[in-house]
């Protein structure tokens, strides 16, 4: 049987040391959408470890949404699933935390590894952080 991991590193001698670590996925794919809390999202979100998606109609989202919140609709479905490798983990908001589950459900249906729900929606992102609220469509 040949040796892949001899052919790969035939010309580095710290490449076996280095290699593992380049076939290393951050997260495994999920079976089933996992909830997290607002302050686990914002905080994925910080360290650019997740998207943020926001499912509320046109009016609440222009009322206020998270920043670098993506609004995802029927009609911007396409291109969110355009620019976003199906490896990218995605956090689904919603309102209050109960129909974005359904979104992450089918966001996994869809092809994406790693989704997540919300548990309290835009009402708790709010109150926990106003500050990183945006206005506007």
């Amino acid at each position: 049987m040949y040796n892949i991991m001899a052919f790969i590193c035939r010309f580095d001698v710290n490449c076996a040391v280095n290699l593992p670590h380049l076939f290393v996925k951050k997260e495994r794919r999920m079976d089933q959408f996992e909830c997290i809390n607002v302050a686990d999202a914002h905080q994925k979100l910080q360290e650019k470890e997740a998207v943020l998606v926001d499912i509320r109609d046109p009016q609440s989202f222009a009322m206020g949404h998270a920043v670098q919140a993506f609004h995802l609709t029927n009609d911007t479905l396409g291109a969110f699933m355009r620019d976003n490798d199906f490896d990218t983990p995605v956090m689904v908001m919603c309102y209050h935390g109960n129909s974005s589950k359904g979104a992450a459900q089918y966001l996994l249906q869809q092809g994406y590894d790693v989704v997540y729900s919300i548990d309290g929606g835009f009402e708790a992102w709010q109150r926990q952080f106003p500050a990183e609220v945006a206005y506007g469509a």
